[in-house]
């Protein structure tokens, strides 16, 4: 029988995005080993605010990249970020929208629940 990865509100981790394709292992979900130093785990809907306020602080995701096989992000995107991002992002007060269901259970170690459900993306 196979583990099944957990999402932060306890189901079995869903899906984030396969166009762009995203995390860490881009296999479209935000799953996460002891190898992924950057905990990106938190699947979150990119806004122009978010990726201004990312490329300021030196992680510029809105440029392509074909060398790495990076798109760049636009808003609307949904995207495997790293926790500890999101968090600055949030004392900023520029955290984009997170999609719970898609969201590694592994944030909680990062944030808190009741702050990534204020930020719950609607779709």
């Amino acid at each position: 029988m196979q583990w099944m990865a957990r999402n932060v509100i306890g189901g079995e981790l869903e899906f984030c995005s396969l166009d762009p394709l995203t995390g860490w292992w881009r296999d479209g979900c935000c799953n996460t080993d002891q190898n992924d130093y950057g905990v990106h785990t938190v699947c979150v809907v990119v806004t122009d605010e978010f990726l201004e306020f990312s490329k300021s602080v030196g992680n510029d995701l809105s440029t392509p990249m074909p060398a790495h096989r990076f798109p760049g992000l636009k808003a609307g995107d949904r995207w495997c970020l790293c926790a500890a991002r999101w968090v600055e992002a949030k004392r900023a007060g520029v955290a984009p929208d997170v999609v719970l269901e898609a969201t590694h259970a592994r944030t909680l170690e990062w944030a808190d629940l009741s702050d990534l459900e204020a930020h719950r993306a609607l779709f």
